[in-house]
């Protein structure tokens, strides 16, 4: 594979950028679906619907194509979901990535580029609710690119922006879905602090936990 280089964004990245963030969050679908399925509130609906049609028509054709067109209903929420969740980003962050990352003290936004084109992406800003650290935000590698060591090279150049500017750590937060990027940051050294529900009713049902993971510099995070 061609050399990765690891660079700061430029405003002629921008729609690659958004492209690579918008593939990036919609690979987590069905993983999401699936999370959604295993939790007992949706198993005891689809039961009871299933159960309710099953004894007032006496047909096992009713109750299956209503538990089918269910579960496509649930499947179409929860692309409706991340398709809202990636508008209001592409509306508020990585809508000016400039003046939101590059033009602020403290911030950054980095791309990894293979022969020119965006694969990467990484940036960090202020932890509001942590003064003495940055949080890592937008780190995405274009599934082409995996396995070739760019996720890890994203999250070292964020470490050492992080520790150059004389932050203690860097936090940053991830769903539960996303099991890959957990086993990469935990590889890197971040340590898992907390978990939580993602403040909003649907997501309580849904038991989508977000977790907190942070990386202390002042101990030494791993670079390899």
């Amino acid at each position: 594979m061609a050399a990765v280089q690891i660079r700061r964004y430029r405003d002629e990245d921008a729609e690659a950028v958004k492209e690579v963030f918008t593939l990036g969050c919609s690979e987590h679908v069905p993983s999401s679906f699936m999370h959604l399925l295993k939790q007992p509130p949706t198993q005891m609906l689809l039961m009871c619907v299933f159960c309710a049609l099953m004894t007032s028509s006496k047909s096992f054709l009713l109750p299956i194509l209503a538990v089918t067109l269910l579960l496509a209903g649930v499947r179409q929420f929860v692309v409706y979901t991340f398709n809202r969740y990636i508008d209001t980003c592409l509306r508020k962050d990585l809508c000016d990535i400039g003046a939101t990352y590059m033009q602020a003290k403290d911030r950054c936004f980095w791309v990894a580029e293979v022969d020119g084109r965006v694969v990467g992406t990484v940036a960090c800003i202020p932890n509001e609710d942590a003064p003495g650290c940055l949080e890592l935000k937008r780190v995405c590698v274009c599934r082409s690119h995996r396995g070739a060591g760019i996720g890890k090279a994203l999250c070292r150049t964020v470490a050492d922006f992080t520790r150059e500017r004389g932050y203690a750590a860097v936090v940053l937060f991830t769903y539960v879905v996303q099991t890959d990027p957990q086993k990469l940051y935990e590889h890197m050294g971040y340590e898992k602090i907390r978990e939580f529900l993602v403040p909003k009713l649907v997501a309580k049902i849904a038991n989508f936990t977000l977790f907190e993971y942070r990386l202390d510099l002042q101990k030494g995070g791993k670079s390899e």
